[in-house]
């Protein structure tokens, strides 16, 4: 790996950067809540050659979101259905807004 691979990570949302411990201190919650939400499907952390949970920024955004409802009183499972359809209210969206480009693009003649 040269140097310029690694530094192409930095920028890479899906890049398994964080461990267990550091990802509750970012998040500012514990490793079972993330053992938890990982336990209802909302996150699946790459493992380590050692086996350790690895996350990713990408998924310490959907943590932390999770994290927020569940600080509003919604029980965990709750929170991680929430999340998973807001994800895919938002994929919809944007598969939506490229179809409405596409066909404005035809009907334009370009």
């Amino acid at each position: 790996m040269t140097a310029d691979d690694s530094y192409g990570r930095l920028d890479d949302d899906d890049y398994p950067a964080y461990t267990m411990g550091r990802a509750a201190e970012m998040l500012g919650t514990t490793q079972g809540f993330l053992r938890s939400i990982g336990d209802a499907h909302l996150i699946t952390p790459l493992r380590s050659e050692g086996g350790h949970r690895r996350y990713s920024r990408y998924q310490l955004r959907i943590a932390a979101r999770a994290r927020e409802l569940v600080d509003q009183g919604t029980p965990v499972e709750a929170a991680c259905r929430i999340v998973i359809l807001e994800d895919q209210l938002e994929e919809a969206q944007r598969i939506n807004a490229e179809h409405r480009h596409a066909a404005s693009q035809r009907t334009a003649g370009i």
